[in-house]
């Protein structure tokens, strides 16, 4: 497959390395939203960062300095769960070989993620060797799944949607790489299984990353 893209974006977490527990994390955050007094509708159906955008913004309304206090309060629980859960985590053993294989194929990769990048530099201290750009949560203005996060990481590989992929194992890198016009590979080493993969717009599914170095498309 690598000898066919210009460029392949990966997910990190499910995908280069086993998974947060993200359904945790969102409950901690719904927690110290609530406790803060902001009511559900507010941040209903939102992702665990927008909850806090969102709840800010309404808190601000009546008092600035609550809300700066409030969304600190929750981005440091987002960063102290990641840095914990990164300090037991490595990447999966077949991470290393299968980015050796691309950057050999003279396909360019990216990791686009939502995790933070100390996290991620703790999980895989040695990325700068095995892929050519990080784009974390805390390096770009706008994060997945806004196609910006998606755009930025391709021009930074020089790669065009029509001869790139995305590969994640989660829903929202396939809706959003339909949109950008990627190819959307995704895996099941993470939380979401084959028939979600699917639903939301995946062309192809594989077992683990692995499987993009036999794969055909």
């Amino acid at each position: 497959m690598f000898d066919r893209l210009e460029g392949v974006l990966f997910d990190f977490d499910g995908t280069l390395a086993p998974n947060l527990d993200l359904p945790d994390m969102r409950r901690q955050v719904i927690e110290l939203t609530r406790q803060a007094g902001v009511p559900d509708h507010i941040f209903e159906g939102c992702y665990i960062v927008e909850i806090i955008d969102a709840a800010q913004a309404y808190l601000a309304s009546n008092d600035a300095h609550a809300a700066e206090a409030y969304a600190a309060t929750a981005h440091r629980r987002i960063l102290d769960i990641e840095m914990a859960a990164a300090r037991e985590t490595r990447v999966f053993d077949f991470t290393r070989p299968v980015l050796q294989a691309a950057s050999t194929a003279g396909c360019r990769t990216a990791v686009v993620t939502r995790n933070c990048a100390p996290a991620v530099e703790l999980t895989f201290p040695d990325w700068q060797q095995y892929t050519h750009a990080l784009f974390a949560r805390d390096q770009v203005q706008r994060l997945k799944p806004d196609p910006a996060h998606f755009h930025t990481a391709l021009a930074a590989i020089n790669a065009t949607p029509g001869h790139a992929a995305i590969v994640s194992d989660g829903a929202m890198d396939m809706r959003t790489g339909r949109d950008v016009g990627l190819l959307c590979v995704g895996v099941l080493t993470g939380s979401t299984d084959a028939q979600a993969l699917l639903a939301a717009g995946a062309h192809l599914i594989l077992n683990d990353i692995a499987g993009l170095l036999t794969a055909e498309i």
